[in-house]
């Protein structure tokens, strides 16, 4: 229904942004981002659990897995109006808006902006510019728009809900989700974004956790930088950026080479990359298809936890060998084991938990 309208990450930001200034990209047009204060907290509790209501009739639903929507409306406004906190020994009653990390306040979060925006998308996409947002942060491009106009309008979306706080930044530059963004001469240029927070730390190479979760962060983030780098430059400079930071977390350069070397080999990309063939190629990754997720039976699946550390390495294998060996013609063999990995309890993780007991 927002699938247009609404991001989950900044790849797809980026294939979003891509497909739409082949055609509309100019060098006079602005990027906005705006950010809206305090979505969470600042949602009423009534007007919240109306929103949702107003999303299921909407949708013309009636029950959701067999439970019907009179029911959800009831038990959403019973979790919203009891949510409670304590703070310096004292128990407080929230009144207003939902729980930080709450699924829920995030669901209604949602059916609220997506009723408050209706009509900046409609004004927005009749003038043939690009809306996106991700919960509570959104990017606008509009076409024929000097500044002033769109502070103007901005202006004037800021008294379609006395809620909603917006906070805009217009330039020819911007920052969203981990993306940045910049209009160079009607040219649109894209690469990583790091917060000014940003720290160079990865799990260390050193320490105790199965090899599948350490080749995985070199191999998702060079594939990370070949989609968001749309210069061969920019990529060089995203690249040893993070040969330098995994260095830094004792990963051996022949690891870390193996791992940037099966990025291109997972696409089928025969040959490296370079300044002349860097477009096509990554053009090529960016449009192949997502993997579908298996579906997983959890009927007639077992999911196997053990504590990972150095002398377990061949455990997985090895619990294989034994299960087929005396589960294989059993009726018992049906069900599927999955073996998953559990942190060792240690002194660093005890000092970092923070959870109150």
């Amino acid at each position: 229904m927002a699938i247009n309208t609404t991001v989950m990450s900044g790849f797809e930001l980026l294939k979003k942004l891509q497909q739409w200034s082949k055609v509309n990209m100019k060098q006079e047009i602005l990027l906005c981002t705006i950010d809206i204060a305090d979505l969470y907290r600042m949602i009423p509790q009534v007007e919240g659990v109306l929103a949702l209501k107003k999303m299921l009739d909407h949708l013309n639903l009636k029950q959701i897995n067999g439970l019907k929507t009179e029911v959800i409306i009831r038990l959403a406004r019973f979790v919203m109006q009891n949510n409670y906190f304590i703070y310096e020994g004292q128990y407080y009653h929230q009144i207003r808006g939902g729980a930080m990390g709450s699924r829920l306040t995030l669901t209604i979060a949602n059916c609220y902006m997506f009723f408050y925006e209706q009509n900046i998308v409609k004004q927005i996409n009749n003038s043939g510019g690009l809306y996106l947002r991700y919960i509570d942060d959104l990017f606008i491009i509009m076409i024929n728009w000097p500044i002033r106009h769109f502070i103007k309008q901005v202006d004037r979306w800021k008294k379609f809900d006395e809620n909603i706080k917006l906070s805009a930044n217009i330039s020819l530059r911007a920052d969203f989700l981990d993306l940045h963004m910049e209009n160079q001469d009607g040219q649109l240029v894209t690469t990583v974004y790091h917060k000014p927070s940003y720290e160079p730390y990865y799990l260390p190479f050193n320490s105790i956790h199965s090899i599948h979760m350490k080749k995985n962060i070199p191999f998702t983030m060079l594939l990370h930088a070949i989609r968001y780098c749309s210069t061969f430059q920019a990529y060089l400079d995203e690249r040893e950026k993070l040969r330098m930071d995994l260095l830094l977390n004792k990963y051996p350069i022949k690891f870390i080479d193996q791992q940037f070397n099966h990025v291109l080999q997972k696409f089928s990309i025969g040959q490296p990359l370079t300044r002349n063939n860097y477009n096509k190629l990554r053009q090529e990754i960016i449009n192949a298809p997502f993997q579908e997720k298996i579906s997983i039976d959890f009927n007639k699946t077992m999911f196997v936890h053990f504590i990972y550390c150095s002398n377990m390495k061949t455990f997985p294998q090895k619990f294989q060998v034994l299960w087929n060996k005396y589960f294989g013609e059993s009726p018992i063999n049906e069900i599927i084991p999955i073996l998953g990995t559990r942190n060792l309890d240690n002194l660093q993780r005890q000092l970092v938990h923070t959870r109150q007991a």
